[in-house]
């Protein structure tokens, strides 16, 4: 293992984190503790940062879940702390929800549910109320329907595959969709031509996108006009990327027959054809297990041997051990920032074993491993290069 001068590391938790992912973190070589001074990491769930004065000594935060809108992204960034999510670590859950969901917009099951429990006191007459009201509540069966799906990362691959299972016509529209989730696409889900013809043709459409200035309130009067008559509407993404007036609009006309939602607002609540449920996509032991046993192998690996991967502000990096010493750094992903860096360590004479370089939008990461160590004085001066805002070295212990 590498490490840092000090053998200790401190990580900080914000919210109860799963002990299968707390026990991960080796007692001889770890602090774990919700207090805790001067942590080398964070570790939080829902507890929002975004206020918080984040110490200097963070290098790391893990959202042990996939949004990471309680994070100040931008600032950690600026500062050189890596922040990680952890997607597709609750997409099972969140998928045994949507495929519920499918059925609660079509078959009517909830308002059928609230009914029955009407005709308590009723006595003798319940069997026949139950036998007279049910035709109130008849829904269509799923198999043979057309399901859109916009959004296929690990959870809308999942809805996906599992929606062919159950019979239904599957087409997806991602435009971005990543080669590792391609390849888990079943061969029977078509692509779409278009976010319009998928809107068009579609009997259900679900949701699974991030939600950016880009994505928010896609879906709006202009979009609901496209879709078929008494459409069923899923989202368990995000609130924003419906706007929720045009909703409203389409709910009344009878374009969108139900709406189901897993982020309800108090408006959404008072509406009869939407079925709010209280974010429970990944709220399942499962779920939150798996959360935080890849958000903690995440603080550990970069901790330890500098790797990233799944980072929403800096690029996946990592590179096997190849010498004794092994530096990162981050920076401005601007011309001539490894020339300048190598510069530096060639002008001491010393040997690079092994390096690897990437870049995310504005940022870029390094990892190089180095024969012999590095002196305070020229990792001094690898942090003096404009655009260098964060170089660390870790020390092998053979």
């Amino acid at each position: 293992m590498l490490e840092q001068e000090k053998k200790m590391y401190k990580i900080q938790t914000l919210n109860k984190i799963s002990t299968l992912g707390i026990e991960l973190f080796p007692r001889e070589d770890y602090e774990v503790a919700s207090e805790i001074l001067n942590p080398d990491a964070v570790v939080v769930r829902s507890f929002s940062m975004l206020d918080m004065d984040i110490p200097a000594s963070v290098k790391a935060i893990a959202r042990a879940g996939a949004g990471v809108n309680n994070i100040p992204v931008d600032k950690c960034s600026e500062k050189g702390i890596i922040v990680f999510n952890t997607p597709g670590a609750n997409a099972n859950g969140v998928k045994e929800l949507v495929i519920a969901s499918l059925l609660l917009s079509s078959r009517r099951i909830f308002p059928g549910i609230q009914w029955a429990k009407s005709l308590v006191g009723r006595g003798d007459e319940v069997p026949k109320l139950i036998e007279k009201g049910k035709s109130d509540f008849e829904g269509p069966e799923i198999k043979g329907k057309r399901l859109g799906i916009i959004g296929l990362g690990a959870i809308g691959v999942m809805v996906a595959n599992d929606a062919v299972e159950l019979g239904m016509q599957v087409s997806g529209y991602d435009p971005f969709i990543s080669i590792e989730a391609a390849w888990g696409l079943s061969r029977n889900v078509k692509r779409a031509r278009g976010l319009e013809s998928l809107l068009a043709e579609s009997d259900y459409i679900t949701l699974h996108l991030p939600l950016s200035d880009k994505t928010r309130g896609m879906l709006n009067r202009e979009r609901f006009a496209i879709m078929k008559k008494g459409v069923r509407l899923l989202n368990f993404a995000r609130g924003g990327l419906v706007n929720n007036d045009d909703l409203k609009d389409a709910l009344a006309n009878g374009t969108v027959s139900s709406y189901v939602t897993d982020f309800p607002d108090e408006e959404l609540l008072k509406l009869d054809k939407v079925i709010a449920i209280p974010h429970l996509g990944a709220s399942t032991p499962e779920a939150e297990d798996n959360c935080a046993i890849m958000a903690v192998n995440q603080i550990k690996n970069f901790l330890e041997y500098g790797n990233i991967k799944n980072s929403v502000n800096f690029p996946d990096c990592e590179l096997d051990a190849m010498g004794t010493t092994r530096i990162i750094i981050a920076n401005k992903n601007v011309p001539n920032m490894v020339g300048q860096i190598t510069s530096l360590l060639a002008g001491e004479k010393i040997n690079i074993a092994g390096m690897i370089n990437r870049h995310k939008n504005d940022y870029a990461y390094n990892i190089i491993d180095i024969e012999g160590a590095v002196s305070d004085d020229l990792l001094g001066k690898i942090r003096g290069i404009d655009g260098v805002i964060m170089a660390r070295m870790l020390y092998s212990k053979v």
